[in-house]
């Protein structure tokens, strides 16, 4: 397992180290404040907790301010969870690649001699798997795919025909990229014609990407993730659309084709995004919003209709369409009744 000592966590990380003889104290384990133990390190970012401290059995702290009720060494730092997450990522590293192809594993492309290709996957011709790049059980790499170095791709992952990963990415098991949009042409009988998807999509560094997300490759232009970018799992992105850098989102949001978000955004799970819609940076959706049209400005946005039993929303929406008729009627009374206290002062 591995172990610092906090001197060397604040070595490597900042922060103000307090407690008696806190330096040599060893911690091997995160955990929360109500269960942790010696050798943790627990922490502390909502006051609510803070009753939680005085039966902390944890080596150390992290906080934002010093506090007396806990027993243990304490790093006090401006954002605790921040650098909570620092630390969590020193005690638990990914395991290391060793380069190796297994015997069932289908190659016809090019795989860096560090590279680790699993059980039953397939590279095809012209596709690339980069240094350090790993490909668990059951992945598929279409021609002229790319996988960048230090990317990991969890069991069954599917990167289509021309489409790119940057470096340092994870895509967790039954991520597909690069499936056809959804584009269709109508006929005047009603039947649907197929539109060729032609388009790739081009991922950058350091994305991570949820189990069974699906991005569309683009239908004449490429789908564009930016670097940074973290999804979380069962997110639909359509055709076309292109997400900007360290913008983050919940499961099951989806994104309609062509819709364009800016940097450094959230989206809460069960958002909905329309197509053609151009979103902002720094723009925080709420779960479960319906964004029907652009939004330039940033901040966050929310709006939800909650349901209702059926035949209560049809009456309600009964009333919802003939509001602008019912506002005219109310200004009309309004003036009447202004005319009325005129006349009778």
């Amino acid at each position: 397992a591995v172990s610092f000592r906090l001197a060397e966590l604040v070595a490597a990380l900042g922060g103000e180290l307090q407690g008696d003889d806190a330096a040599d104290r060893a911690i091997s384990r995160v955990a929360p404040l109500d269960s942790a133990g010696p050798g943790d390190i627990s922490f502390l970012t909502h006051p609510k907790y803070r009753r939680q401290l005085a039966q902390c059995r944890a080596t150390a702290l992290i906080a934002d301010r010093f506090h007396d009720a806990f027993r243990g060494a304490q790093i006090v730092t401006a954002q605790p969870y921040l650098y909570f997450a620092r630390v969590a990522q020193l005690l638990s590293p990914p395991s290391p690649v060793a380069g190796a192809i297994h015997p069932t594993a289908t190659i016809q492309g090019t795989v860096d001699a560090s590279a680790y290709i699993g059980p039953h996957c397939v590279v095809a011709e012209g596709a690339r798997v980069d240094a350090g790049a790993a490909l668990l059980a059951g992945c598929y790499l279409g021609p002229g795919a790319v996988v960048g170095s230090g990317t990991r791709l969890g069991a069954q992952v599917v990167v289509q025909d021309s489409c790119i990963i940057g470096e340092r990415g994870i895509l967790h098991p039954g991520v597909v990229i690069g499936a056809d949009g959804f584009g269709f042409a109508r006929e005047s009988d009603g039947r649907w014609v197929k539109i060729p998807q032609t388009g790739r999509v081009l991922i950058g560094n350091d994305v991570e990407i949820g189990a069974n997300t699906t991005i569309d490759r683009g239908a004449l232009e490429d789908t564009v993730i930016d670097d940074g970018v973290k999804l979380d799992n069962q997110i639909q992105v359509g055709h076309n659309v292109r997400i900007g850098a360290h913008t983050a989102m919940a499961g099951c949001v989806g994104i309609a084709g062509s819709a364009k978000i800016g940097a450094r955004c959230t989206v809460g799970g069960g958002a909905i995004i329309l197509g053609h819609l151009r979103i902002g940076d720094d723009v925080n959706i709420s779960a479960g919003t319906l964004v029907a049209k652009s939004i330039e400005g940033p901040g966050t946005y929310s709006g939800a209709v909650p349901f209702l039993e059926h035949g209560g929303w049809l009456k309600n929406f009964a009333h919802l369409r003939h509001l602008e008729s019912m506002a005219d009627k109310i200004r009309a009374l309004e003036a009447r009744l202004a005319d009325l206290e005129k006349k009778t002062s």
